[in-house]
């Protein structure tokens, strides 16, 4: 097993503080689930997490799909920083404060130049709240640990 999937299995139940970057200790999302290839993290939503009709906001949709595939894509262990080139993103139901929402992530092709991954957010009860597909680029930058 590659060192940082073997850390974040060792982060499950856990809310991401400490070695996380900033937006990820903000988003303030437990890992609820880490396979090869796939991530589940849940998030409470937060006041500050809305829009003005008191949703979660498609911005923060947008920063959980893009930070849980971040993460799945570095848990591959890949030598080289992969970053986001595209996120097409399809927002189908709204959250709000004191829900809890689920991301789950799948890495759907991993090749040398670009990794494709899904993600989806769900609420407690399995409703479909948004979906996204993502492209990351090699950087070739290597790898932070």
């Amino acid at each position: 097993m590659n060192p940082l999937l073997a850390m974040f299995k060792a982060q499950v139940g856990k809310p991401m503080t400490g070695m996380a970057p900033p937006l990820t200790q903000w988003l303030n999302g437990t890992l609820l689930k880490v396979e090869h290839g796939e991530i589940e993290m849940s998030f409470v939503v937060r006041h500050e997490m809305t829009n003005p009709a008191g949703m979660l906001h498609g911005g923060i949709h947008s920063a959980i799909l893009d930070d849980t595939i971040g993460m799945t894509v570095a848990a591959l262990g890949l030598p080289n920083f992969y970053v986001s080139v595209s996120l097409t993103i399809d927002f189908l139901e709204p959250a709000r404060v004191g829900e809890v929402v689920i991301a789950k992530t799948k890495i759907m092709r991993a090749g040398k130049t670009i990794v494709n991954a899904s993600a989806e957010i769900h609420n407690e009860k399995g409703l479909l709240l948004s979906r996204a597909s993502s492209n990351l680029a090699n950087t070739g930058m290597p790898a932070v640990m």
